[in-house]
């Protein structure tokens, strides 16, 4: 893989984004068993229901892992120096995610040329589920 340049590179360029297809229940079902995170509400409608959800909701965690996939398709993993985010809403099975980066600074630290991105999963309807942002070392 090679590294995107950072000279080449401003303020308010966007990565190409991820689009993923929709949530489904088997996904969730998958994750819950990759993840060890068997909390009902990922899996089972009834106790969805109990909580007031209309349906199961995706992880958390599981989105994030999407956004850090966004990351290492464009750059490797050994170029992130920093990576989190904000949970905003919940992701309901069926919805289909875009993840998307944009940079927003351009700096070095210690002789090594950086860029900071704002990370953002989104629904079809533009509803931000999670917003985040990286710092990524570039040649």
């Amino acid at each position: 893989m090679t590294l995107p340049s950072f000279d080449a590179l401003q303020v308010g360029d966007a990565i190409c984004p991820l689009e993923l297809p929709p949530v489904s229940r088997l996904t969730l079902a998958l994750y819950c068993g990759a993840s060890g995170d068997h909390n009902p509400i990922h899996v089972d409608t009834d106790f969805a229901a109990l909580a007031g959800l209309p349906d199961v909701i995706a992880h958390g965690m599981l989105s994030m892992g999407w956004l850090a996939r966004l990351l290492t398709n464009w750059v490797p993993q050994t170029a992130i120096r920093d990576y989190s985010v904000g949970f905003a809403a919940m992701t309901q099975v069926h919805e289909k995610i875009t993840c998307t980066g944009q940079v927003t600074e351009k700096f070095e630290v210690d002789g090594e040329r950086r860029v900071r991105l704002s990370l953002t999963t989104v629904n079809a309807e533009g509803q931000v589920k999670l917003a985040g942002d990286a710092v990524v070392a570039l040649a």
